[in-house]
């Protein structure tokens, strides 16, 4: 009976060998191990991490490391968004998603009632500067004295005044961003 059990073992083991192997070689795309070329990978460290980084294969922590860094040129190429955010910095933003198109504000008081709060939905349906470019959606949420709440889309005149602030904003920043333009590249006219 001993004897039988140390054969069993010795089959798992070699079972599990088997499988490991066989796994470990099918992650590998059939290769067990792949050595690069070294006449295509640079030998100084700081060579090949900056054309990995070039590559798009490799990755830094907050821009630390050199390399090709990642630029989000919405920040300062779309002037709607960037006035809806100057517009609404004096709110918690609970979400903003660039390439959603929405900002969402939190549940914010004003400090004239304490039942009542108001949140902010910006959604963006154009990159132009036009009045039709942003759909705001305001919800007022009112609790009552046990914690029931209750949560309603309002149409009030503040989603206009919004509007109009994010477009004169909005339509500051693009001319800032053309005469900006212009002085870089006097040659181009647009």
């Amino acid at each position: 009976m001993i004897l039988f059990k140390k054969i069993l073992r010795i089959i798992g083991i070699y079972l599990f060998l088997i499988t490991s192997l066989g796994l470990l070689n099918s992650c590998s795309g059939g290769k067990f191990w792949d050595p690069p070329d070294a006449r295509k990978v640079p030998s100084a460290v700081d060579e090949r991490v900056k054309k990995n980084l070039e590559e798009g294969r490799g990755w830094t922590v907050m821009g630390m490391g050199g390399g090709n860094k990642t630029t989000y040129q919405f920040a300062s190429s779309n002037p709607m968004w960037r006035a809806t955010l100057e517009i609404l910095d004096f709110l918690p933003l609970s979400n903003v998603d660039y390439s959603g198109g929405i900002v969402t504000t939190d549940w914010y008081n004003e400090g004239t009632s304490s039942d009542e709060s108001i949140k902010i939905t910006v959604r963006f349906l154009t990159n132009e500067v036009r009045a039709d470019g942003l759909k705001i959606i305001v919800h007022k949420k009112k609790c009552g004295i046990q914690n029931t709440c209750a949560v309603t889309k309002v149409a009030s005149a503040l989603e206009n005044e919004l509007r109009v602030a994010i477009l004169k904003k909005a339509a500051i920043f693009e001319r800032e961003m053309v005469k900006k333009s212009r002085r870089e590249r006097p040659d181009k006219v647009e």
